[in-house]
């Protein structure tokens, strides 16, 4: 039966590519559907990309069972910060000057804003490196899911889950990832109320209205304001997993793709909705974990296999597929917007920037190529992975974050902002995330976090005594009227 609806749910999946092939004619429809997204899909592709199996494999288990309760203080960030002031801050304007300036990836949006190519050249090499370990973090957590779950091995899991990506990306291009998306996100928000629901009510548990009092007989700490944890560490945990999406390529193309204007404020509050949902059911089933386990130990230690051990002793096996579909959707959703992104990164940016009249169409087949090369380097990370997928994701999000977040933001929004203004940000952001990562790598979420932070300073005291851009440029940039 388990496989069976794991058949199913793969059949559509490669049914849809077969759909979106068949409507993919031009590069802009690879890369962006043709900016025709309506909001609700646009909302769930946005949702999907942001929550994969880190947070409910990674994130959720680890920082569930050492903060308690205080771990939805990041559900909050999630919802509010990620989502509806993500969406209600960036989406128009990055609709609008993306369309002005006819760019489609975050690489080409810093050449055309800041008259650099030497910006396009080196924002797509820090987002084709950087996001393959992203990528490879969430490969690494479904895979165990499937492992500990069904007893699949980790590398069958691993090679199947990539493979299928890839497929179903590489035929149907945007098109086919946005569609998927909007399925996964209803299997996911199924998913995390049957989670929650069955978790709560087991023997282990006692129900809902048990939860407080028994974390509290367990240990105080764990229904507290501010968990074991640290408030340093929660902080900048809810920084890095809410403000870090600001400047996320793979999160920012959905801005692009939107059909108009008009879709914003109904993708906004459907955004903010699914991340509400999708943030509680996986944070709070992790706080629950002190009910399940007196230590570590029995798990070896391994805080990754928390929400899998938990999921496997408490829901029916015909319903824990239902949940392994739940997390391999988040996963599929967040790995297509990665390859896609990193992919165009080579094909449309590097490729530009070396060959500027590279032919649109072999600039597609090239897309399509590097989609499956980027799946293929992923495989191959996720084979010999670092000692935990968490610090692997933050690492990622810090460094391409904190390179593109302030002068992503800053360029929508300010016409002073100079082309040394641009580069000092960048570069503040990579030297501060890469460095901490190596000096204090037991801090790499506090590093990724001040990476994203320091460069929103930076910029603009930079602009303050740099050259200026042409005044021309900047008015044709924001258009008539555009405010300041």
């Amino acid at each position: 039966m388990e496989f069976f609806i794991l058949g199913l749910y793969v059949a559509v999946l490669l049914t849809v590519g077969i759909i979106g092939m068949r409507k993919t004619k031009t590069l802009n429809d690879f890369l962006v559907a043709g900016r025709n997204i309506g909001p609700w899909v646009s909302a769930f592709s946005y949702g999907t990309a942001y929550f994969s199996a880190v947070i409910f494999i990674g994130y959720a288990g680890k920082l569930g069972w050492g903060f308690g309760l205080s771990v939805l203080w990041i559900v909050i960030g999630n919802a509010l910060i990620g989502g509806f002031f993500a969406w209600k801050v960036l989406a128009k304007r990055t609709r609008r000057m993306t369309v002005q300036m006819n760019v489609m990836t975050m690489a080409s949006f810093l050449e055309k804003r800041y008259l650099s190519k030497g910006l396009k050249f080196v924002g797509a090499m820090v987002i084709f490196i950087f996001l393959v370990p992203y990528s490879a973090s969430v490969c690494m957590g479904l895979s165990y899911f499937f492992e500990s779950v069904f007893g699949i091995p980790y590398v069958v899991a691993l090679l199947f889950i990539t493979v299928l990506t890839g497929v179903y990306l590489t035929m149907g291009g945007y098109f086919s990832a946005t569609l998927v998306d909007f399925i996964q996100g209803i299997i996911m928000i199924a998913g995390v109320f049957l989670m929650v629901f069955f978790v709560t009510g087991s023997p282990e548990v006692g129900g809902f209205t048990n939860v407080v009092s028994g974390l509290r007989e367990i240990d105080p700490a764990l229904v507290a304001p501010v968990g074991p944890g640290g408030i340093v560490t929660l902080v900048s945990l809810v920084i890095l997993t809410s403000f870090g999406t600001w400047g996320l390529p793979q999160m920012v193309q959905k801005y692009y793709a939107v059909k108009d204007e008009r879709v914003v404020k109904t993708a906004t509050w459907v955004t903010t909705a699914f991340a509400l949902i999708i943030a509680f059911g996986a944070y709070f089933t992790g706080s629950l974990s002190h009910f399940f386990f007196a230590d570590l130990d029995v798990l070896g230690g391994r805080v990754d296999m928390i929400m899998p051990t938990i999921i496997a002793q408490t829901l029916p096996s015909f319903l824990a597929v239902i949940i392994l579909i739940m997390v391999m959707s988040a996963s599929m959703s967040t790995l297509s917007s990665l390859v896609m992104v990193s992919s165009s990164a080579i094909a449309v940016d590097l490729m530009g920037t070396v060959k500027p009249d590279f032919d649109k169409k072999k600039s597609m087949i090239l897309m399509r190529v590097l989609c499956m090369v980027f799946v293929l380097l992923t495989f191959y990370i996720a084979l010999k992975p670092p000692t935990f997928i968490v610090n692997l994701m933050a690492l990622s999000w810090g460094v391409v974050a904190g390179s593109f977040l302030s002068i992503y933001l800053y360029g929508l929004y300010s016409k002073k902002v100079t082309r040394a203004a641009a580069w000092s940000g960048l570069v503040t952001g990579l030297i501060i995330s890469i460095g901490g990562a190596l000096l204090f790598p037991g801090y790499i979420p506090t590093a990724a976090c001040v990476a994203m932070i320091a460069p929103l300073v930076v910029v603009p005291i930079v602009s303050q005594f740099t050259k200026p851009l042409p005044e021309e440029h900047v008015a044709f940039v924001f258009g008539e009227g555009q405010e300041n």
